[in-house]
């Protein structure tokens, strides 16, 4: 795990929904992930560089707020990753979208997969469960116009777009290294790394799969159980890390 994506998992799991996180809380988690005190502080500074997160001071405390920007996305990313994935209504969402530069298409492509869009065509993006009050908000970051528009079709039609828009194999890998880890942990401070490492990786699962509802998933696909077995893994050790990232 890298230190900069690593403070992200960090406000976005312990520090939620609180936007400041104290610089020796945040130093003293990411020692135990195995980050030492300069590679935190080196982190935090560009990050701040970057306007991700703003310093302040209380008193003698050092504390970073998280941007508006990051904010908004720590607030999808949960969503995506805790709320419960609804049935397909048999229409999918539809993003046109124009005249995006080269410099942000890349981050613009990123951002609508962690809100569970995939790319059909250049400026043309669709999801089967997408949320399109992010998207809203999302193109008004970018300053961006665009369409939204619903399609519908078969069954059949439904499930082999889903297979030619999103990376379902390579989703399926990580499910299954998902699942064959077993995450357990003996004491608080082991329960707090398992966690973290736990939520990382299925972070990044966001990028892959965009919640496929099961009428559309593949035959044999894991997405619905490795949901279902990770938001249980992640009840239990947080309840066993608590002490270790519970405020003092």
């Amino acid at each position: 795990m890298r230190a900069r994506s690593t403070l992200f998992t960090l406000y976005m799991e312990y520090v939620f929904p609180n936007r400041k996180a104290r610089v020796k809380d945040l130093v003293r988690w990411m020692r135990l992930l195995g980050f030492s005190e300069p590679a935190v502080r080196a982190a935090l500074s560009r990050s701040a560089k970057r306007g991700w997160v703003i310093p302040e001071r209380k008193g003698r405390e050092a504390l970073y707020q998280l941007s508006d920007r990051v904010f908004w996305q720590i607030k999808a990313v949960r969503k995506r990753l805790y709320e419960h994935t609804p049935s397909f209504s048999g229409r999918f969402s539809l993003l046109l979208v124009q005249n995006l530069g080269r410099k942000a298409r890349d981050r613009f492509k990123a951002e609508l997969a962690l809100l569970g869009y995939g790319s059909l065509l250049p400026g043309v993006f669709i999801s089967p469960n997408g949320e399109e009050e992010l998207v809203k908000e999302l193109l008004s970051f970018y300053g961006q116009e665009g369409f939204l528009l619903r399609a519908e079709g078969s069954l059949e039609e439904a499930r082999a777009l889903v297979r030619r828009v999103f990376p379902l194999q390579e989703a399926q890998a990580h499910y299954q290294e998902l699942l064959r880890r077993s995450w357990q942990a003996k004491d608080p401070e082991e329960a707090f790394r398992r966690l973290t490492e736990l939520v990382h990786e299925a972070r990044k699962l966001l990028f892959l799969d965009p919640g496929l509802p099961p009428a559309l998933a593949p035959e044999g696909y894991l997405g619905p159980l490795a949901r279902e077995r990770f938001l249980q893994r992640r009840a239990e050790l947080c309840a066993m890390a608590r002490p270790v990232f519970s405020p003092d």
